[in-house]
């Protein structure tokens, strides 16, 4: 509780700020004056509301008022508050990015002292750049290339939610990283890649020349849209074999430098998605090659139930996908796609086939419809693809005929 004392014309507002070292209290001070004419009733509620959000400040280990405090001062306390909201990958993105693009332009300047035209020169020299850092398998990398307009937006998207967090402790007034205060690369619009309904055929023909637990992977990423970490994550426990339904409530996240890590899915969506009974199939004899493997190492067997597991049967290590469907496009001569681009296959496969976007929707678990809309966009531009391409055919065929006339 604040301790509030008159001064003549101010007040004195303390508050404790927990123990020091030597087991004494800490307090935390600031003089506040009245800017106006207040009834005693007012005063005392603006009063009060002045000294519960100095309180809050001192709770977060931010000094109020503090017209010193840096952003490299204030980024630790961005993080740790942060921590509880960002997923482990994300989080580790956001800190990595500080420490090296952030802070080492801006991270000496005072919060409060921060323009946009700060941020307008951060974007110009990022863009400008020939040494950039850049997250792939989740890992950042040192790369001698201009960043794209893409990735500049990203690193904009963390300065912004800093300085928004500033603005909610009261550190700032205004955010000087809002869009529309800054001119920012206009980023071409991403292409969804997708394996078309030929293409995804021959793939799964190739497959069954490789073993059962990739074949089982790749027929469960194209079946029920999960994301690479979900699946990773899955267990047989969370097969229903009469209904026919896989559960999907966890996912496998890998930071380097870090064992495997099992978090709740994306958006927290647990879902049930049904399954054909060809793939429960699959997945009961994966099973029984699994106990065989066990059997075989005996105590060197780690059980975990997992459905994709390592060698000695721990949990797969969620990047494995990535790196094993890259190779195995290219030792089949097929179109090379990223991992994820089963799950935007699934979707359009679904949708071309008559399923609705709410149905879609709750397959992939999605939190936010309007991210499964994305796939009405491609649909629609592939049907235009497809008018022209009968355009031209038909225009061929007309302008042949003609031709054979005229000879």
């Amino acid at each position: 509780m604040a301790n509030i004392t008159q001064r003549n014309s101010s007040y004195l507002i303390r508050v404790s700020a927990g123990l020091d070292s030597s087991g004494k209290q800490r307090m935390k001070s600031m003089t506040w004056k009245p800017e106006q004419a207040y009834t005693p009733k007012q005063l005392e509620k603006e009063l009060n509301k002045v000294a519960a959000a100095f309180e809050e400040k001192v709770k977060n280990g931010l000094e109020s008022d503090n017209p010193k405090l840096t952003l490299a001062q204030f980024a630790p306390q961005y993080l740790a508050i942060k921590k509880d909201t960002l997923s482990p990958v994300t989080y580790e993105k956001y800190r990595r990015t500080l420490e090296r693009l952030i802070l080492p332009q801006l991270g000496h300047l005072k919060l409060n002292a921060i323009k946009p035209i700060h941020i307008q020169n951060f974007i110009k020299d990022l863009s400008q750049t020939e040494c950039v850092y850049t997250m792939r398998n989740g890992v950042q990398r040192k790369s001698n290339k201009t960043p794209s307009a893409s990735t500049v937006k990203r690193y904009l998207a963390i300065i912004q939610s800093i300085f928004a967090q500033a603005v909610k402790l009261d550190l700032i007034q205004t955010n000087p990283a809002k869009a529309e205060k800054l001119t920012i690369p206009k980023a071409a619009k991403a292409k969804i890649e997708i394996f078309t309904k030929q293409e995804t055929a021959q793939m799964l023909e190739c497959l069954e020349n490789e073993p059962l637990q990739y074949q089982v992977l790749i027929h469960l990423a194209i079946m029920t849209g999960a994301r690479r970490g979900e699946l990773a994550a899955l267990k047989f426990s969370d097969i229903d074999i009469n209904s026919q339904k896989i559960t999907i409530e966890r996912a496998a996240i890998k930071i380097p430098s870090q064992p495997i890590q099992i978090k709740p899915p994306k958006d927290f969506e647990v879902r049930a998605v049904t399954i054909p009974q060809y793939l429960i199939d699959m997945i009961q004899e994966l099973k029984a090659e699994k106990l065989h493997e066990a059997q075989k190492l005996g105590d060197m067997w780690i059980e975990g139930d997992w459905i994709f597991t390592q060698c000695n049967g721990e949990i797969m290590n969620p990047m494995t996908p990535t790196k094993w469907f890259s190779k195995f496009l290219k030792r089949y001569g097929l179109p090379h796609r990223k991992f994820h681009s089963l799950r935007h296959t699934s979707a359009t496969l679904l949708l071309y086939g008559g399923a609705s976007i709410k149905q879609v929707q709750g397959r992939l678990g999605h939190g936010d419809i309007e991210t499964t809309n994305k796939y009405l966009h491609y649909i629609a531009e592939a049907d235009s693809e497809s008018a022209n391409i009968l355009q031209n055919m038909l225009i061929t065929h007309k302008q042949t005929e003609k031709q054979a006339k005229q000879a």
